[in-house]
């Protein structure tokens, strides 16, 4: 028989992480799982045929990738769910600690610069097309 598989690795697992860390990391897991999911499903949709180089071994390395490029865009927050589940979230957990709180501050700071570079630098190639 074999054993069952935890899902509380990292900060999940550590019974010293505070309550918001752990909440991060859980909003990123699910990241992750939705992401995944969505690409699965994408690919289920089958739009064109590949007959030529469609085999259950390519099938099972795109799976492989999939897999790998939703966890990496989840640990970038390049898709921002997790970012809205913690916004969402955030208020029933315990406020962190002063120099935790400071560095959120920054991080969000940052966060928020970073889309409005994206949001200007898209719309300046909207305005040039």
């Amino acid at each position: 028989m074999i054993n069952g598989v935890s899902i509380k690795s990292g900060v999940l697992g550590d019974p010293k992480a505070n309550e918001l860390d752990q909440l991060k990391a859980a909003a990123k897991q699910f990241e992750s799982i939705f992401t995944r999911q969505m690409m699965k499903s994408m690919r289920d949709a089958k739009l064109s045929d590949d007959d030529l180089f469609g085999s259950d071994a390519t099938d099972q390395f795109r799976e492989m990738q999939d897999s790998n490029l939703a966890d990496q865009l989840s640990g970038k927050g390049a898709i921002g769910i997790a970012d809205l589940l913690v916004r969402q979230f955030q208020s029933r957990v315990a406020r962190p600690a002063a120099g935790d709180a400071a560095t959120a501050g920054t991080a969000e700071t940052a966060a928020a610069t970073a889309r409005a570079e994206t949001a200007a630098a898209t719309a300046r190639a909207d305005g040039a097309s």
